[in-house]
């Protein structure tokens, strides 16, 4: 059964910090990173609100600190730069494991009381750093990406394009990791002549409290939209999150071992994963005891995703106590989305789903598969070999009631690993019309 929880929203004094005050001009020519860093550091000496006034302002990464908000007004647009001199690549976590990638255009760690509200738009930008696989494209889209970089690298799907040669030069190569070499610094010295390989996410939030994401229109990230990582105390509410169909890795929000979460009143469309909860991978996640859990998310619309509601693959540090009620998923690949894979181990239970509608699916309205390998740029998930207890995961205690998907040829998969059956357990479904199984 579902525990209920409270979620607090961010205490924030009602001072008020006008942006041009601090020098900025919302031509979308003039760079405010500047005016953006001493708006906030002066409200973080009161506390209060940051006012984006209606304008277009460029910028480069924007640090949030304890008891500001960052408030659009109804037309404003924030849009972020990309150059290597303000996004410099740093050590962080990404797909669940540590990574190099570049500073987050908005980023905060170890803050409280913090939020981002408004009705204007947060424009990331992202086409200048993404690749694109040319089978989710029209052909006309493809050509008119040839004609901007040549850059294209064959793979099984297609081919994948690339803005610039070091990126692609890095897919051919291989990505560079942390423990590549003997210290980080030696890493990023490494990574740094194929920098525009190594895209951030465009909400990075880390090791926060009391947090509040509203009214906001998020679109057109470098990778994930919002990555809340072990964080508590998260609202998002009525906002709307947005990529192109092609957007790779363009996920609408990747709660990952948080507590505490409240997401609702929600639209994504973001081609890739539209609601996902993580929890890290494999055996370096595990050494940090850090579950995502006590997440309510409801009346959420996603469409144009690969998957609506999500949970994995990264999840070795377990997931539970989540309530997802009365969503709405459209043309989605997948409807609702269970993957894990063997060397994740943990524990994904007490998952509740209710008065779930979809429709438009593409393929199955329910999958539940613990053979999970992904594809990717730089080759594939290495299958894990292993015979130790803690490195299979687990689903277990998840229950369906009144969920409908009525597309023709729509069904569900419900996948245990290879020899081992009891890696899924305990399935309810009640009242829900889910298609044929095949």
């Amino acid at each position: 059964m579902f525990q209920s929880f409270s979620v607090t929203i961010p205490t924030i004094p009602g001072n008020e910090f006008d942006l041009r005050d601090f020098g900025a001009v919302g031509d979308g020519r003039t760079s405010n990173t500047s005016a953006f860093r001493k708006a906030i550091e002066a409200a973080v000496e009161q506390g209060g609100r940051v006012i984006v006034p209606n304008g277009i302002w460029l910028t480069g990464p924007i640090r949030l600190l304890s008891g500001v908000e960052l408030h659009l007004q109804d037309n404003a647009v924030i849009l972020f730069d990309k150059n290597p001199q303000e996004y410099p690549l740093i050590i962080t976590d990404y797909e669940g494991v540590t990574r190099i990638r570049t500073v987050s255009p908005i980023h905060a760690e170890n803050a409280e009381n913090i939020a981002i509200t408004g009705n204007g738009v947060i424009n990331g930008n992202g086409h200048l750093w993404r690749p694109v696989k040319e089978f989710k494209m029209t052909s006309r889209q493809w050509k008119e990406l040839l004609k901007k970089s040549p850059y294209v690298l064959e793979s099984k799907e297609g081919g994948i394009w690339f803005p610039t040669q070091s990126m692609y030069d890095t897919a051919v190569m291989g990505e560079i990791f942390p423990g590549d070499y003997n210290t980080y610094d030696e890493s990023l010295a490494a990574a740094s002549p194929h920098y525009d390989f190594y895209r951030p996410v465009m909400v990075s939030l880390r090791h926060c409290r009391n947090i509040l994401i509203e009214g906001v229109h998020l679109q057109d990230s470098p990778a994930w939209n919002v990555h809340p990582y072990f964080c508590e105390h998260l609202t998002v509410r009525g906002v709307r999150i947005t990529n192109p169909a092609y957007a790779q890795n363009g996920d609408g929000i990747d709660v990952e071992s948080c507590r505490y979460v409240h997401i609702h009143h929600c639209q994504f469309q973001t081609g890739d994963d539209g609601i996902c909860l993580k929890a890290g991978k494999d055996r370096e996640a595990r050494k940090l005891l850090k579950p995502c859990e006590d997440v309510l998310v409801h009346d959420c619309e996603v469409g144009m995703s690969h998957g609506g509601f999500v949970i994995g693959s990264e999840m070795s540090r377990g997931v539970r106590n989540v309530l997802v009620k009365d969503c709405t998923f459209i043309d989605s690949d997948v409807g609702i989305r269970f993957k894990s894979a063997m060397g994740r181990g943990g524990v994904v239970e007490e998952i509740h789903l209710e008065n779930i509608l979809m429709f438009g699916i593409k393929k199955e309205c329910l999958t539940m598969t613990m053979n999970y390998v992904l594809n990717t740029v730089s080759g594939d998930d290495p299958v894990v070999q292993s015979t130790d207890p803690e490195d299979i995961p687990t689903f277990r205690n998840i229950e369906l009631k009144n969920c409908l998907c009525r597309d023709e040829g729509a069904h569900y998969v419900i996948q245990p690993m290879s020899g081992h059956p009891e890696t899924i357990q305990d399935i309810r479904m009640i009242e829900c019309e889910l298609g044929v199984r095949k």
